[in-house]
């Protein structure tokens, strides 16, 4: 690869992109380039409609060759997308690829401006700056690290077992770990799956085994990831394991301590029911959990809060010896070459919005609820039954609750029309009640989805477009717990005060509350609504900021099972690819220590975001590994003695580009 002599004269070629019209329709590309042409150093000017398109790279390519170029600049759109695409180019013409820089006119130009004359003019101040900047480049090298082919799976919902098996059967380890006591996620509490109408748990429970007995796949329920270090293709993490007080190697999940235990009659809340029944102290989640094992709630076992109990839980285990009340919580160190997120969704607490009266009247219910209700393995054996023992004969669906509302979430939760359309049909089915659905648009995207609308539509349901204003009790019929449903039916233009036996609330899909922590843990980005960030919601929609991690599923924002599965299988795809290639490519816009400068301060190793800045401990000066180091400048700029520089964004070359900026125009 070419390399100038450092007294080399400096010789330039300039590129600019019409980008069909999105830079050309605002900006005058042909007068920029005529204007760069003029400039000290610059061999070559060329405007071309396509500049990443091949015979643009080609351009590129041949001029280097056939015009001893020793720079490029290129004035297109973002370095986020195109960047890399021109370094190729100008490796390919045998030039050192961070002899190149890119001028971004779209974005910071054509997109923001709609004056011609002006965005033309800065046009020209921008390529004047890059090229003014340019000569002061020096020659850098990507460097190469290898990378630990495991890969940590974090969250066990039908995201991370899908993400887990395709990885585990390519050959590659898998550590998944999930907090709850058993895997299976939100999907596991389902019924029935939209539009199919199939079983969930048929679908589901099979990849379940197959995670808790898979070779490759290290399952790690009822843990917690506590702490990440390192970097891509290198991280150690902690995980942090809570004790179940049962040994999973020695318990066969017969139950024959629950049936042992002193509390006869269940009576603690049953979480995984949502309060809707009862269990004992050791209990196993639900009959199909994977890992099969029970586990001793040490909130309500009374041998963890006395140490007076009579144990006949023991006594029923026998031989097996699978009960220990000494256990303690464990950390475990692993360390893997890549991270994908899974974590999940928490479904909105319908208590923000008092108006529809959950929690309050004992007949309102959340979806998930229902979807207890009419789970053959619920509290209730599938039959749909209220609180006071009675079978609702009218229902209303009330839609869109804690979704499209500037009270409480903007955005649309994806998954409520259709999974209210599966619930009135359930419902209707159990118990042959009348349905009613209260809507404010009907959103049915996907394969199918729009034909199972219509099929359901056509059973019979009252579909009353218009939002729920209000749920109070029939003062008419009190005692009964009947309520009354107030909408403006908007297509009738009417008020409707609609009596019925039963409320569900559809909730929408909300960010975990502990995700701030999460994301604070893997380095990650996220929206304004608290959902994690990908990298590019286009080109990279599983890929994050930091390199090494990716995420799957609803973590990401509100999606449905088979989204959730095609995510997960693309982001096991990046993570199989990062290893296959078997190492990592680190790019040098790093920054480095002057030691001779510096005094030993520390004020640059809190502020690090990456933790890539340690203090020697025999120089007393600080030190950056450049694996770890990500290019964000921030000590940099904060270094008091100036001692520490950043490849690529060293003081001269800013300077001129400064100076390029400012200069005046030609009139």
């Amino acid at each position: 690869m070419y390399i100038p002599k450092k007294h080399e004269p400096v010789r330039i070629g300039f590129y600019i992109c019409h980008c069909g019209v999105n830079i050309a329709g605002t900006v005058d590309v042909q007068a920029v380039a005529k204007y760069a042409a003029t400039l000290p150093h610059v061999v070559v000017a060329r405007d071309y409609k396509y500049m990443c398109s091949d015979p643009g790279q080609e351009m590129i390519e041949q001029d280097i060759a056939e015009h001893r170029l020793n720079r490029a600049v290129v004035a297109a759109c973002s370095p986020l997308l195109h960047e890399q695409t021109f370094r190729g180019a100008t490796r390919r013409g045998g030039l050192n690829p961070f002899f190149f820089q890119m001028v971004n006119i779209r974005e910071h130009n054509s997109w923001v401006h709609t004056d011609r004359l002006e965005a033309t003019r800065k046009a020209m101040a921008l390529a004047r700056a890059a090229i003014q900047r340019v000569p002061l480049h020096r020659p850098l090298e990507v460097k190469k690290a290898p990378i630990n082919p495991n890969v940590l799976i974090v969250g066990a919902g039908i995201s991370g077992i899908h993400a887990a098996l395709v990885l585990a059967n390519a050959g590659k380890h898998v550590t998944l770990v999930e907090r709850e006591p058993t895997i299976g996620g939100h999907m596991a509490k389902f019924d029935k799956t939209f539009p199919t109408l199939d079983c969930a748990m048929c679908v589901l429970s099979p990849k379940m085994a197959a995670a808790g007995s898979h070779p490759n796949i290290t399952l790690w329920t009822y843990s917690e990831v506590a702490k990440v270090d390192g970097y891509v293709g290198n991280y150690r993490v902690t995980v942090r394991r809570k004790p179940r007080y049962i040994l999973e190697d020695l318990c066969t999940g017969c139950q024959e301590c629950v049936e042992a235990c002193v509390y006869k009659d269940p009576r603690f809340r049953d979480d995984f029911n949502l309060g809707l029944g009862k269990r004992k102290p050791i209990f196993l989640p639900f009959p199909q959990a994977i890992p099969p094992v029970t586990m001793i709630d040490p909130e309500t076992c009374i041998e963890l809060k006395t140490g007076k109990c009579k144990k006949t839980c023991v006594e029923a285990c026998g031989d097996r010896h699978a009960i220990d009340f000494k256990q303690r919580e464990d950390l475990k160190e692993i360390s893997v070459g890549s991270i994908i997120i899974a974590t999940g969704f928490k479904i909105f607490d319908a208590r923000q919005t008092p108006y529809y009266g959950y929690g309050v009247y004992p007949n309102v219910y959340n979806a998930l609820e229902v979807e207890r209700l009419v789970n053959a393995s619920g509290p209730t054996g599938g039959e749909i039954v209220l609180r006071n023992g009675q079978t609702p004969k009218r229902v209303a669906i009330v839609h869109c609750v804690g979704s499209r509302d500037e009270n409480t979430n903007r955005w649309c939760s994806r998954v409520c029309c259709l999974y209210s359309l599966k619930l009135a049909h359930l419902i209707h089915e159990r118990t042959h009640a009348e349905v009613f659905n209260f809507y404010i648009d009907m959103r049915t995207p996907g394969k199918y989805m729009e034909e199972f609308y219509s099929r359901l539509a056509m059973e019979g349901m009252q579909l009353v477009r218009g939002k729920v204003a209000d749920v109070y009790p029939d003062p008419s019929d009190g005692a009964s717990g009947r309520l009354i449903v107030q909408a403006e039916d908007t297509l009738m233009g009417r008020i409707l005060k609609t009596p019925v036996d039963m409320v569900v609330l559809a909730v929408g899909l909300e960010p975990h509350p502990d995700a701030d922590k999460v994301r604070r843990l893997f380095n990650l980005s996220c929206s304004s609504e608290g959902w994690f960030l990908e990298r590019h919601p286009k080109l990279a929609p599983v890929s994050t900021f930091t390199d090494g991690i990716f995420m799957a599923g609803c973590c990401q924002g509100p999606k449905d099972i088979p989204d959730s599965v095609a995510q997960a299988g693309a982001a096991a795809a990046e993570a199989f690819c990062l290893i296959d290639r078997g190492h990592i490519e680190q790019e040098p816009n790093t920054a480095y220590v002057v030691e001779n400068e510096c005094s030993g301060c520390k004020s640059c190793l809190p502020l690090c975001p990456y933790t890539a800045i340690s203090l020697l401990p025999d120089k007393k000066k600080a030190y950056i590994n450049e694996a770890l180091c990500k290019g964000c400048g921030t000590c940099v700029a904060s270094c008091p003695s100036g001692s520490i520089v950043q490849n690529l964004f060293e003081d001269a070359e800013i300077f001129n580009e400064i100076e390029g900026l400012m200069a005046p125009l030609p009139s």
